[in-house]
């Protein structure tokens, strides 16, 4: 995969933490062998686990088992806290992201967060809704970052729906604004018009400040990947993209050795299935950026693959698998783990900056898949169909099993 921007990377110390003592026996799940000696902890964080629902309990059981793997491998120790964020908050508090929650988000170095939402919850009143959580989280946080890759690995090309030239070797990182624009513009509501009917509203409104650090976000990522930037707006009819672009080439100045260039959001939900490689670095709006990531992950062939990184100025970052919790398969091991695997990866990298440990579970996933290990979403002729725990079970002795890995 590609570099990618780190502006979200801290030291951190924790007088409060108590550290356990040092064990030469490695953090592992049953079945695990531990081949490799542990390193006495010299680092040490806390992780605020959000498991959330559906599959999310299942994916992060995995995820986190990974984390302290590698973390033990390469000298780390972490502090978990789960805590309950959308629908089973809902159902335990009556709120979709309760006060204790958040609070130990902010205090934490990172938040790995699973899945939320449900059929269950679908008829709720707005303010009920497991998503409205993950909005107030992110508002919470301050994250206005969210950096989405969309990888075709060599071993899952013919996975994809695209024809095999066309999605082979494609390597995109979308870079979304995550907590401006419609989403979270006023005025919104229902109300009636002047006839009378009845409407529903929203407001898609940009402050110069909020494109100004996204941009910059994105050129820094553009930078450390081709030098190609490619800027998605709607500035042929919306006067927030006519200022969002005005603004974006303004940032282009201090930028002048990557390649900026500008498409309409149609244009490039086209264009991304058509020739995806075209694109390296795509930065957009709050909501387009959400649809067109989500286009994008189904170039790799699942979205059950894709991570994501949310990051702000400072605090806490915020990594979750981009797919939904998927009621229809939870609790029947069938969820596949590596998306939030690689956004465990994703939290050592840009969260805290331990990219050996981050690179040990990134080999360990390709290294999982090159053994022909897949889950039912990613399944092929010729390989083997394993469940959500067996996967984690075999990324965890591939992570196992690797010397320290070297930047």
């Amino acid at each position: 995969m590609a570099a990618a921007t780190q502006f979200n990377v801290k030291p951190i110390t924790r007088a409060s933490f108590n550290p356990k003592p040092s064990s030469k026996q490695c953090l592992k799940p049953t079945r695990i062998n531990c081949a490799a000696a542990a390193v006495r902890p010299s680092k040490r964080y806390s992780i605020t686990l959000l498991p959330g629902d559906g599959i999310g309990p299942e994916v992060i059981s995995v995820a986190k088992n990974a984390l302290k793997l590698a973390g033990n491998l390469e000298g780390i120790e972490f502090s978990f806290q789960e805590m309950a964020m959308g629908g089973s908050a809902l159902d335990l508090v009556g709120v979709p992201l309760p006060d204790e929650t958040l609070s130990a988000a902010k205090q934490s170095d990172a938040v790995l967060l699973g899945a939320i939402g449900g059929y269950k919850w679908d008829k709720n009143e707005k303010h009920l809704k497991p998503e409205t959580g993950l909005l107030q989280l992110r508002e919470g946080l301050q994250v206005f970052a969210n950096l989405r890759p969309a990888t075709v690995l060599p071993q899952l090309v013919d996975a994809s729906t695209l024809k095999k030239e066309v999605a082979e070797g494609v390597d995109v990182m979308v870079v979304r604004e995550l907590t401006g624009g419609i989403y979270f513009g006023k005025p919104r509501g229902f109300g009636t018009n002047e006839s009378g009917e009845e409407i529903g509203f929203n407001t898609e409104v940009y402050a110069k400040y909020e494109i100004e650090r996204i941009a910059r976000v994105a050129f820094e990522t553009a930078r450390k990947r081709t030098g190609k930037l490619c800027s998605v707006d709607k500035a042929n009819v919306l006067e927030a993209s006519m200022f969002w672009r005005k603004i974006v080439i303004a940032i282009a100045e201090e930028y002048p050795d990557v390649e900026l260039s500008h498409m309409y959001v149609d244009n490039a939900a086209m264009q991304l299935v058509r020739n995806p490689k075209q694109f390296d670095t795509i930065v957009t709006n709050n909501i387009f950026g959400d649809i067109l990531s989500d286009e994008a992950s189904m170039i790799t062939g699942s979205i059950g693959m894709l991570p994501s990184a949310s990051l702000g100025a400072s605090g806490p970052g915020l990594f979750e698998p981009i797919h939904g919790s998927a009621p229809d398969i939870a609790g029947q091991d069938k969820a596949n783990p590596l998306a939030t695997i690689l956004s465990a990866a994703m939290l050592l990298k840009y969260g805290l900056g331990e990219e050996n440990a981050a690179k040990r579970i990134e080999n360990a996933v390709l290294d999982t898949l090159n053994k022909g290990f897949r889950t039912g979403d990613i399944y092929s002729a010729g390989t083997k169909l394993v469940g959500c725990k067996e996967m984690g079970e075999e990324v965890l002795k591939s992570v196992d099993s690797q010397v320290p890995a070297a930047i």
